[in-house]
């Protein structure tokens, strides 16, 4: 069961733009360390970037220059911004949370994900 709701995503031509975005739902408040992965259809899934809280950030080498992770903690949302898209870059990505804080504020030590969603790149 997903505890992230994903938005964003589709289909784009080579080198356009899209944003994914990652929200709290259910009884999740706000979101730990988070990161975005993306899978193939029988592949691993691999990790794309990473963001603490406080905003320290860490970009694959695969992905570095094209995609820009970001949070708003006040929002409680976690953004990717992939720029410069490529054929190579179609795959499903999913957001997760390393941890998280309910409702009440109590810390849920465990790791949440997103349903996933689909990026096509092609002309």
């Amino acid at each position: 069961q997903a505890h992230l709701v994903q938005s964003g995503g589709g289909v784009v031509q080579p080198g356009g733009s899209l944003t994914l975005s990652c929200a709290p739902t259910g009884n999740i408040f706000s979101l730990d360390s988070a990161s975005w992965y993306r899978q193939s259809p029988g592949k691993q899934r691999d990790m794309v970037a990473s963001i603490t809280r406080q905003g320290v950030k860490n970009v694959s080498d695969s992905v570095k220059g094209r995609f820009t992770v970001s949070r708003d903690n006040g929002k409680n949302t976690v953004s990717l911004k992939l720029n410069l898209l490529q054929p190579a870059d179609t795959r499903v990505y999913y957001c997760e949370s390393a941890g998280a804080w309910d409702l009440g504020r109590a810390y849920l030590p465990n790791p949440y994900w997103g349903q996933g969603t689909q990026v096509t790149v092609s002309s």
